[in-house]
């Protein structure tokens, strides 16, 4: 196979630093005697961004999350605006447009761009950030053009769906740091409150070094499309995506991404194998499994349980969990020691209107990494969460990959494989890819 033009260095040599909103903190350090640790010390994350010359986003991917997008990075701070929207589908435009005038944001005629060439205009229309959250195959196109013109990008995890697109988006990563570029990620419990309170504590040691890890997204199933006969095949694909592998890189890659990503940022590693299992029972369309329970090894020899399935009617669980030599925690706001005595907990919440303890923080997560975000460009100390993201789209894909073929796979053979999905041709007509659900053992 050809070699990818990618450096197969340790990704995560930095792993402490890119998984903490990007700003460098100290991480554990070893000698040739006595393991030492530096202190650590938490990310800076304000309520707002700070003040400073206008920003003009443009947002490319005007469905929900997209709109979303858009609203949180607008309430970032002060002096931001949303200039230009596009889309391969018009009416997404419209109803994007209408729910961001509902908070006083008009977007003029000229600048709502509908077609698989949006992006483009997107992009030349006098932009400064590029918000990306079209389904997830566009996006290492999407980015590197965003990054070729000189944008500051947000985008939606994953950010590939196949190791072609992963590379892609390494390389384009590498080329946004010279440019001095800021590249935050759809990851956001990086920027979650309580998340990142509970990494530091495991940084410092509190939990001794980490043996093992599991991670879950179980959950009931996801909307789907059915079949219009006014829409062609790709449309309906693209109105359906999340249900198809080569746009979604099936839910392993796009839901479950979020808790692999933390044991990635936790434990500071990457899988260097996976075995998987997976099947599709209940799903009514597309191409893609209903779960997947996966056995990773982890650099250093460490085992990773991950589990995933979207059907109705069965136990749901999304959550992690770490276990170290000295204790264990759920990443989120607990940190139990060896026998299970509560040594820590997230004193971060506020208390609802009845004077309960709740669980939502005074920052929503979808809010601080947009914060974040313009913080970065404001304060000219750019983040880029690129390759980080990245690593952990490859972990998804890995295990996606040994449970479609049944077979080991390991993160080096994904670093040099070929394997790209999707048509070779891109208009509103038939979609030319294989339509079978991937049996293993063949």
């Amino acid at each position: 196979m050809k070699k990818s033009g990618i450096s197969r260095r340790s990704f995560l040599e930095k792993a402490a630093a890119a998984g903490a909103a990007g700003i460098v903190v100290p991480s554990i350090i070893t000698s040739c005697s006595t393991p030492k640790r530096k202190e650590i010390v938490a990310p800076y994350m304000p309520e707002k961004a700070p003040d400073g010359p206008e920003l003009k986003a443009g947002l490319i991917g005007c469905g929900g999350r997209g709109t979303g997008v858009a609203l949180n990075f607008a309430n970032a701070g002060p002096n931001l605006k949303i200039t230009a929207l596009g889309d391969v589908l018009a009416d997404r435009v419209t109803s994007c447009r209408e729910r961001l005038t509902q908070d006083g944001i008009e977007i003029a005629d000229e600048k709502c761009f509908v077609g698989f060439d949006a992006y483009q205009k997107v992009i030349e229309s006098g932009v400064d950030v590029v918000l990306l959250a079209t389904p997830p195959y566009f996006r290492p196109e999407h980015f590197e053009a965003a990054i070729s013109a000189g944008k500051h990008v947000f985008m939606e995890k994953p950010v590939a769906v196949d190791p072609v697109g992963v590379r892609r988006i390494l390389a384009t990563g590498e080329k946004a740091k010279g440019m001095e570029l800021c590249v935050v990620t759809g990851t956001q419990r990086h920027h979650q409150h309580d998340y990142v309170a509970n990494w530091v504590k495991v940084q410092e040691g509190m939990i001794g070094d980490i043996v093992s890890a599991n991670c879950y997204w179980n959950q009931g199933q996801l909307w789907y499309r059915d079949p219009n006969p006014s829409w062609s095949d790709m449309e309906y694909m693209i109105r359906d995506w999340v249900n198809w592998c080569w746009l979604s890189g099936d839910h392993i890659v796009e839901q479950h991404l979020h808790n692999i990503d933390v044991v990635n940022w936790f434990t500071g590693k990457k899988p260097v194998s996976a075995v998987s299992m997976g099947a599709r029972h209940r799903r009514p369309t597309g191409d893609q499994y209903d779960f997947f329970s996966t056995d990773f090894i982890y650099e250093g020899g460490m085992h990773v349980h991950s589990m995933c399935r979207q059907i109705n009617g069965c136990e749901n669980n999304v959550s992690e969990w770490i276990q170290g030599t000295k204790g264990a925690s759920n990443c989120q706001n607990t940190i139990w020691d060896p026998a299970g005595n509560e040594i820590w907990k997230y004193e971060g919440y506020l208390p609802d209107a009845e004077g309960k303890m709740t669980t939502n923080l005074a920052i929503s997560p979808y809010d601080q990494e947009h914060i974040d975000f313009v913080t970065a460009i404001r304060t000219a100390r750019p983040l880029n969460e690129a390759e980080f993201v990245a690593i952990s789209t490859m972990s998804g894909i890995m295990g996606r990959v040994s449970a479609y073929t049944g077979k080991i796979v390991t993160w080096d053979e994904m670093m040099n494989s070929e394997l790209k999905l999707g048509p070779k041709v891109f208009e509103m007509g038939i979609v030319d890819i294989p339509r079978n659900v991937p049996v293993p053992g063949n």
